[in-house]
């Protein structure tokens, strides 16, 4: 080999069991450590980062990979202890003042929702934010706070919370966000809040997030999103940029009672979902009659595979990883993966028997 060559790696690595000694060796390093969960998983986050040094010799890239897996690890551990409790995510402006109707309607908000049994998951800084923690109260809350080259404090309500995380990353955090969150309500807000408004509506769009309700709260004298709905309807509707259908992906209200509601009953009978090979398995707090399963076979057939079918069931064999809910009554569906707002539909449906 000449001097200055670089030597090449004795074996290819791959997801799949065949690097030989560098698997026995990484499965010697999980033995040690232990105990691990779900090993397997953990042996290919070894290999993709060991992939990542070979492929990879710019440090930034290195260095935004190692972080942002730090930050989602500290994420996990943060809200694990708390998966049990629905939690609701609530964005608004940073500058909202205390003597704004929109900061006592945010603050009020925050105690209804942690008086229905809920947590609440803001950015952690003032304005809004500030208001909904206020609301419910240290206890009741997280904060997902981001660093920037501007000092950006938490608010007094947060301020040395266990449940507080600071993120590098602006796309880390909004993981956590919708991640951890049973419930999206947005308070009228600048670019950020937009952004999430846009970003929580696609996802809901294209499937990438389960369904949830989407709450936009105007002050009752506020034109704020009403204005954004209807340039929804002249340009983006208008145009054939989205359907009609697609306004069922968000609610508006201008009461704090009418959006408590509105989450409530989105829980009232659904209680979440899971896709089993290529079953929709949808899990209910308490059973439909045969009657209701026929109405709601007949009225959203659409969504389903050709000769598909919508049953009641047990849990499924692949779901015995969640002792927790077994007990719960099973609607399965052959849905087609691609009407999710109209699966949106068939959910309020569900809650309305």
């Amino acid at each position: 080999m000449d001097i200055g060559e670089e030597k090449k790696p004795d074996i290819e690595l791959r997801f799949q069991r065949t690097n030989n000694a560098v698997d026995e060796t990484i499965d010697r390093l999980i033995e040690l450590a232990g105990p691990i969960h779900h090993p397997e998983l953990i042996r290919e986050m070894i290999v993709a980062a060991l992939k990542a040094g070979r492929e990879e010799d710019f440090k930034a890239d290195l260095k935004l990979m190692n972080s942002t897996l730090k930050e989602m690890r500290f994420t996990s551990k943060i809200f694990g202890p708390y998966r049990h409790v629905r939690k609701v995510t609530v964005f608004g402006s940073a500058r909202t003042k205390p003597d704004e109707p929109v900061y006592e309607m945010a603050r009020l908000f925050g105690r209804k929702l942690a008086e229905a049994g809920y947590m609440v998951i803001t950015g952690g800084g003032s304005g809004i934010m500030q208001a909904v923690n206020e609301g419910a109260g240290s206890e009741h809350s997280f904060g997902v706070n981001i660093r920037l080259p501007f000092e950006q404090k938490p608010n007094l309500v947060l301020e040395g919370n266990p449940r507080l995380i600071f993120y590098k990353y602006f796309f880390n955090r909004k993981v956590a966000f919708l991640k951890e969150a049973s419930a999206i309500a947005l308070f009228p807000g600048g670019f950020g809040t937009l952004d999430e408004a846009m970003e929580t509506s696609t996802l809901l769009q294209t499937g990438k997030r389960d369904p949830l309700p989407l709450i936009l709260i105007d002050d009752p004298r506020g034109m704020y999103w009403s204005r954004l709905q209807k340039f929804f309807e002249e340009e983006l509707l208008a145009n054939g940029y989205i359907n009609a259908s697609d306004f069922s992906i968000f609610e508006h209200v201008s009461s704090v009672d009418d959006a408590v509601e509105r989450i409530n009953h989105f829980y009232h009978r659904y209680h979440s979902m899971r896709y089993v090979d290529k079953k929709l398995v949808i899990r209910l707090t308490s059973a439909l009659d045969l009657q209701a399963v026929k109405e709601l076979k007949e009225r959203f057939f659409r969504i389903l595979l050709p000769g598909g079918d919508i049953y009641l069931s047990e849990p499924l064999p692949a779901e015995t990883d969640e002792p927790e809910i077994a007990h719960l009554p099973r609607l399965v569906l052959d849905f087609n993966r691609r009407n999710f707002v109209r699966l949106r539909t068939l959910i309020d449906a569900i809650n309305n028997f």
